[in-house]
């Protein structure tokens, strides 16, 4: 097929335009100036535990194929846990790192890991991509390879090289073609949509105000502030900084058009802020903080003003992270996401597939459990 599959150990050297040429238009996660942020940031290097390794696979001097790939040393940043895993290898002598990661660093959103031209045929090129990662593995002498939140034909492809497919959850907000907010909170059981209202009825009695900032708006005091608050809010919760304000300041610049932030504003002073990407047809929000403890405060920045930009903005979906039941609560309904896992050891890929399809199982009736607590009427 004249094609050549190269590795490289920074995304600048792999062409902008033709790695965005590859990318959805709804995942603004995957685009070259917000995984070149990263590492430009020094939020991704091998300093960090994450060193790049990108696939790309070219036909002449164009790239045809790509994915996004990491060699870890730990397992911090990734959202499909393996902590177990890890520990059962020390156990018996082995080391499970370093290990290959086809991911988005820090990111639990879903998308294609397999970045395929769209006028090509991702039959023939994905299985070499595939390929590429197998051999990429046994050169490095890895324990494993692991693909995270990836799509189910991302999957099918990695099947054919004996990969686990692994399933999880989240929580997401559909959009049903609600007019405003008030229709949503018509569509939810008397008892959630009462919730939900005495929680935004607080958020106003503290004479809280919330207001949407854009590309213009943006300068490099709010910004300031919003990393000021997301700074405080991590540390309060005793977790792990992942991300700087020079990803922040890069993503501004060089992706301004999917970029919003909201800011929540007391007295005419700002006391939290939640950062956003908008795609196409999506929200997505994870990165938030405040200054000044206010009740329910995080639900109004995080879930209903999220929402109500949706439906203002005709977005069909918001994913707000990972985990968290109590989004159930708020309208955001189980979502089912993937991760294939490949490991060298012929008895721990054994041992993982058996873990896996019982795990699985487990997770499907969690799942219809959840679903019989809908927070929708049932009529």
């Amino acid at each position: 097929m004249g094609l050549t599959l190269t590795i490289h150990d920074q995304l600048d050297q792999i062409d902008s335009g033709q790695w965005n040429r590859l990318v959805p238009y709804d995942a603004p996660m995957l685009r070259h100036e917000f995984l070149s942020a990263l590492e430009s940031s020094g939020a991704v290097c091998r300093d960090t535990g994450w060193k790049p390794c990108h696939l790309a696979l070219t036909s002449g001097s164009d790239l045809v194929a790509a994915a996004p790939c990491y060699l870890k040393f730990h397992s911090y940043g990734e959202f499909i846990f393996d902590w177990a895993w890890a520990r059962a290898y020390q156990q018996s002598g082995l080391e499970y790192y370093p290990k290959l990661l086809v991911a988005v660093p820090f990111t639990p959103v879903t998308g294609r890991r397999l970045l395929i031209d769209p006028q090509r045929e991702p039959d023939q090129l994905a299985p070499v991509l595939v390929g590429g990662l197998r051999t990429l593995a046994e050169k490095l002498d890895v324990s494993s390879v692991h693909c995270l939140f990836s799509t189910p034909r991302d999957n099918r492809y990695f099947r054919d090289f004996d990969f686990l497919d692994r399933t999880s959850h989240q929580f997401h907000w559909q959009n049903n073609g609600y007019v405003d907010f008030q229709n949503f909170l018509g569509s939810l059981s008397s008892k959630k949509r009462k919730n939900i209202l005495r929680e935004r009825r607080r958020v106003r009695e503290a004479d809280i105000t919330m207001c949407w900032l854009d590309k213009a708006e943006l300068t490099d005091q709010r910004l300031g502030f919003f990393f000021d608050c997301y700074s405080n809010t991590i540390a309060e919760h005793g977790s792990y900084l992942y991300l700087n304000l020079e990803f922040f300041r890069t993503i501004c610049t060089n992706l301004p058009d999917q970029v919003r932030m909201l800011v929540a504003e007391k007295d005419d002073r700002p006391v939290a802020s939640a950062f956003f990407l908008c795609g196409e047809h999506s929200l997505y929000g994870r990165y938030w903080g405040a200054l000044e403890w206010v009740p329910d405060l995080h639900f109004e920045t995080c879930y209903y003003a999220p929402i109500e930009y949706c439906i203002t903005n005709g977005l069909s979906r918001f994913e707000a992270g990972a985990q968290g039941e109590h989004k159930l609560s708020r309208g955001l309904m189980p979502a089912k996401t993937l991760s294939a896992h490949w490991l060298s050891h012929s008895d721990f890929h054994d041992a993982v597939e058996r873990y896996t399809r019982e795990e699985r199982q487990d997770i499907e009736r969690y799942t219809e459990v959840l679903a019989e607590h809908s927070p929708f009427r049932q009529d």
